[in-house]
């Protein structure tokens, strides 16, 4: 009974520290950008460039927590990602400067490292090391609470016509509520001791490591197109204007249970399969809306997105888990670095193609062929598998005949 109450709490606080770290951190940006639009003078370029200081923010996050290796390090720097992340909120009423948000927003970026590598990482070693089942299914369903908490947050301000430094204001309160659990309850390094002994790591081979690296890359790219402007995309369409946070919650609602289902899907076909299947969802999503523009095709290409994108990131770090048992974050981080350059890129691309075209169809196109590509690389691993498996058995066949 006491070991279920801890591995409540302690899946409380990642979910928690998902909350602030992402979802403050992060999401709230998609939500604010059409308000920050019209109210502060931030164009379709410059939001994209702030989206993007965002992501260069989070690969430092990623670097500087893969060249960590000490456990009590990472737990401290975890602590601080959450203040921080409270902090960078509030601040961004002090101006309208576009450096000082970009400052604000890159130190918010590194900080969403700590909801989705550290403290994903803490978790999962504890997982292993308490005999639990090493999925993150549970833990990553706090991407797709961050989102409705957020959206939710907004749209109530919104109806008693907030500014849009009042919103963020009120976040970064939510920001505070929300950080107390994560602060009590992410499981100490220490916490990892009290098992005896931990499974043997099985790392990949280098080819199947470059693979993975330019899959995970494409679907960061996928990732961070649709869930920085689909706010934005949907405001801007004729007809839906005001449906921009129904969207978003939408989003939230699909992926709040999505790892667990894809976690459970992977159980079944393999992690390989599953990803192929989040892949080809994913990309149908994004480019249905630049096909069609009414309110039912957006409600199924955000419930698409939502129900696949977070299953990307779950199914890939929980990959680590298998690889690396021992120490999982050596796995998180170089598959980070490819899913955060591709973040660094694709707001840059797609803000100029938005500018130049008037529109976010063919960045939304882009984005969905840059999925397929993913794809393709997956297949690529998949057979590689194949052939590795059927090399196996033929070995055991020969010894054992």
């Amino acid at each position: 009974m006491l070991t279920e109450l801890t591995k409540s709490r302690v899946y409380l606080a990642g979910i928690c520290s998902l909350i602030v770290t992402v979802g403050v951190a992060r999401f709230s940006y998609s939500l604010l950008l059409p308000i920050m639009q019209d109210s502060a003078g931030l164009t379709e370029t410059g939001g994209g460039w702030l989206a993007t200081t965002n992501y260069m923010g989070y690969m430092v996050g990623v670097i500087l927590a893969a060249s960590l290796h000490n456990l009590n390090h990472k737990y401290s720097l975890h602590r601080v990602y959450l203040l921080l992340s409270i902090i960078t909120s509030a601040a961004m009423v002090m101006t309208t400067d576009m450096i000082t948000w970009a400052v604000l927003r890159f130190i918010a970026g590194i900080c969403a490292s700590g909801g989705m590598i550290i403290a994903s990482g803490l978790i999962l070693k504890w997982l292993v090391n308490n005999n639990h089942r090493a999925e993150l299914g549970i833990h990553f369903s706090g991407a797709g609470l961050s989102i409705i908490a957020t959206s939710l947050l907004v749209e109530v301000m919104l109806t008693m016509s907030a500014s849009w430094q009042q919103q963020w204001l009120a976040l970064a309160i939510m920001a505070a509520i929300f950080a107390i659990p994560a602060w009590l309850w992410m499981p100490h390094p220490s916490a990892n001791a009290q098992a005896g002994g931990t499974a043997k790591d099985n790392p990949p081979g280098k080819t199947f490591t470059s693979m993975m690296m330019l899959a995970y890359f494409c679907a960061g790219y996928g990732y961070v197109v649709s869930s920085t402007f689909i706010v934005d995309i949907v405001e801007g369409t004729e007809g839906l204007q005001g449906q921009g946070g129904f969207a978003f919650i939408l989003v939230g609602l699909a992926a709040t249970p999505a790892a667990l289902v894809w976690d459970r899907i992977a159980r079944n076909v393999g992690y390989l399969k599953a990803l192929i299947g989040a892949y080809t969802l994913q990309a149908v999503g994004i480019i249905l809306p630049a096909i069609n523009d009414t309110l039912p095709v957006v409600i199924v290409s955000a419930l698409l997105f939502g129900g696949t994108f977070i299953a990307c990131v779950s199914l890939v770090l929980t990959m680590a888990g298998k690889f690396y048992p021992s120490n999982p974050a050596k796995f998180m981080g170089t598959m980070t670095l490819a899913f955060g350059a591709a973040q660094i890129i694709a707001p840059v691309c797609t803000g100029y193609l938005a500018d130049a075209f008037g529109n976010y169809n063919y960045g939304l196109y882009l984005s969905a062929g840059v999925m397929v590509m993913g794809v393709i690389f997956l297949l690529r691993l998949l057979s590689i598998e194949r052939v590795i498996s059927t090399e196996i058995d033929s070995l055991k066949s020969r010894v054992f005949s």
